[in-house]
């Protein structure tokens, strides 16, 4: 399966601009706590280096990790869909640098401009169901009956 374009890339040349003016470069250290599941998604990130795991909550227990995201990965997309809050939490996994943006001002130009936000939901899009085959494939390997394949 492809990957998903690089949300750039993802937009029309001219409307590139709008989005890369409110970004914001940031260094994070390991171990850092970017966000926690269920509290309030207000940002998002591109990863230009390093790698950052994404967990879920699982009671009585340490979080799980259910992927691991590096170079050129959105992290983070709960901001974009009511009620806006964190559908995992995540953490840096060694020193990360990567853009950051204000959810709030990227909803903001998504509805002013109508080019850039169907440009943004669909990059969002493409990459929760990347997301998406990639867990049915692990679950596949982890649960899947074994040997099912049709024919001798």
């Amino acid at each position: 399966m492809p990957k998903v374009q690089q949300l750039f890339d993802a937009l029309p040349p001219d409307r590139r601009r709008r989005l890369t003016d409110i970004a914001h470069e940031v260094s994070l250290p390991r171990a850092t706590r970017l966000f926690e599941e269920g509290h309030r998604a207000d940002r998002f990130w591109i990863i230009s280096t390093g790698r950052v795991a994404l967990d879920q909550h699982v009671p009585g227990r340490r979080a799980a990790v259910v992927e691991i995201l590096g170079r050129d990965e959105l992290l983070g997309w709960s901001w974009l869909f009511p009620p806006y809050l964190w559908h995992l939490g995540a953490e840096t996994v060694g020193p990360v640098e990567a853009l950051q943006f204000d959810a709030t001002l990227v909803r903001a130009l998504c509805e002013d401009d109508p080019v850039l936000g169907r440009a943004v939901y669909r990059y969002v899009a493409e990459t929760v169901a990347e997301r998406l085959h990639g867990t049915r494939t692990r679950l596949l390997d982890l649960y899947g009956p074994q040997g099912s394949a049709a024919g001798p």
